[in-house]
């Protein structure tokens, strides 16, 4: 049994250092939406060359965290984190002054490699430097509200260096805090890693990143409408080469995953739950950012603004996780976090055209504080689960699967609203439109407006009041299937987890 020793000064002082590069982690996915108007009209990419540069980050940063996971428990989780802290600083000085876009791309792919050694490095030091359960429950609370943080200080840091500043320096905001943290690394941070790890299978590692990246590139496709037989088939060749990769883990010595992890009930449950919260709160984000600039008309920095209350809510909800579970079981703070949760998603079906601004972001605020101490629990229990040697193994787990469960959402959640919006649309199309901008209005809300724009006001009017009426249709549906979804998900969370202990510790409960 472990020694609950409790952590220090240095350790709280070191936890504020690990929430840097968290901070700056998510900073790092807002703030390149606010540039792309400008570094469109300099560099001029094509659509796919901007598509790139949208998505490459991301799609390595999913693909590459198992990889870095236990990397860090091979070379040690400190020495991982601070190789990638120097990285993802050189490669934001590049991407800043990058005068091509396939100099941009290459730019956001090196960030992204190096943005993959953040998430599974600093969760898996938290829990080498935190034993006591409620400390770490505390830690990984602040841990989880720092990307929520990074995500509200984007849209304003970025607004901010782009109306005084050329589009490249919002890439520079991360370079003075990679730097704080390689000069306070290595005072503040113990260095950890697995007395046994042996090596990394090189083939494990092609396996692993293959596979994750065809299902989430495949997700992304469904997401954006492609749904053909190609999209499909990308699919199904990275759930094969997922199953290869599970079949080899079983054959090594020394796996890049330890499938035995998966036989810990607490593990298992904590990591279902965790991936489907992903799945519902970023599946509704698709829906609100839409929303808020094709229906009102708000601009992207307006809508960033705007939603700024609900990352609000999720840092208060992350904060207020050790006080919730001082006097209650944790299953029942998730399960009611979960109920919350859904009336917030049930809030949504009361969104209309044109008095949505207030409802939407009061629903915002409801079900990110209810989701909030459920994110923070699952992980604790991931982690606390298990041993200390495999903590950067079971932090890649983790994050890879809300990755996952954050495409999905986007990808199924978006497809049942796309559906209903072309069904409404096929019906409530008026006439005097021609062939081709028909279709492309029955695509997509974003290709309606588009079109409209181009029509004469007497035909431009209607097709946005049928394009809206659609889509809120869609948006509707979604939101009360993810509101009763949700309620089951509450029932289902508290009747696996009702006999985890309250700290999930090193202790390991066999599945039954």
């Amino acid at each position: 049994m472990e020694t609950k020793q409790l952590a220090g000064r240095k350790e709280w002082i070191g936890l504020a250092v690990i929430a840097l590069p968290c901070i700056l982690y998510s900073m790092d996915l807002t703030v390149l939406n606010l540039a792309v108007p400008a570094l469109s009209a300099d560099l001029k990419p094509s659509s796919t060359q901007l598509l790139w540069i949208m998505d490459i980050y991301g799609f390595l940063v999913a693909g590459l965290l198992i990889t870095m996971g236990t990397l860090g428990d091979r070379i040690g989780r400190r020495k991982l984190l601070l190789i990638g802290a120097a990285a993802f600083g050189l490669a934001s000085v590049f991407a800043a002054f990058a005068s091509t876009a396939s100099m941009l791309i290459l730019a956001r792919a090196l960030l992204g490699i190096a943005g993959a050694t953040l998430a599974p490095s600093t969760l898996s030091l938290i829990r080498n430097m935190f034993h006591d359960d409620r400390q770490r429950t505390a830690a990984i609370g602040i841990w989880i509200a720092s990307y929520s943080a990074g995500g509200a200080i984007g849209p304003l840091a970025g607004g901010f260096m782009l109306e005084y500043f050329w589009w490249g320096s919002v890439f520079l905001i991360g370079v003075p805090v990679m730097l704080l943290l390689l000069l306070l690394g290595p005072i503040l941070l113990p260095e950890f890693k697995d007395p046994d790890p042996g090596r990394l299978d090189l083939a494990s590692t092609l396996l692993s990143l293959a596979a994750v990246l065809s299902i989430i590139y495949g997700l992304k496709q469904i997401a954006a409408g492609e749904t053909d037989w190609m999209t499909i088939l990308i699919i199904f060749a990275g759930v094969l080469l997922s199953a290869v990769f599970i079949r080899r883990q079983k054959k090594l010595t020394h796996p890049m995953i330890d499938l035995q992890l998966f036989g810990n009930r607490t593990f298992s449950s904590a990591l279902l739950i965790y991936g489907l919260g992903g799945f519902f709160m970023f599946g509704s984000f698709f829906f609100t950012s839409q929303y808020l600039q094709l229906v009102l008309g708000l601009s992207p920095l307006q809508a960033g603004l705007w939603l700024l209350p609900t990352f609000f809510a999720f840092i208060g909800g992350s904060l207020l996780v050790p006080k919730l579970v001082r006097n209650s079981k944790p299953a029942l703070v998730m399960a009611v976090g979960l109920a919350v949760g859904a009336v917030g998603f049930a809030l949504l079906a009361a969104v209309r055209i044109d008095s949505g601004l207030y409802i939407m972001v009061t629903a915002g605020v409801v079900y990110c504080f209810g989701l909030a101490p459920v994110f923070t629990l699952t992980t604790d229990y991931i982690i606390g689960s298990a041993p200390p040697e495999k903590a950067g193994m079971a932090s890649a787990i983790s994050e890879t699967s809300a990755e996952f469960g954050a495409a999905t959402g986007i990808a199924i959640l978006g497809s049942i609203c796309t559906a209903i919006y072309r069904t409404k649309m096929s019906n409530d199309l008026s006439y005097g439109i021609s062939p081709e901008a028909a279709k492309i209005a029955r695509d997509t809300l974003g290709g309606a407006m588009a079109e409209a724009e181009k029509l004469p006001a007497e035909l431009s009017v209607p097709l946005m009041n049928a394009a809206k009426e659609a889509f809120v249709l869609g948006f509707h549906f979604t939101a009360i299937f993810t509101a009763v979804a949700m309620a089951a998900l509450a029932v289902l969370a508290f009747s696996l987890l009702k006999q985890a202990p309250a700290g999930a510790g090193t202790e390991v409960e066999p599945m039954a």
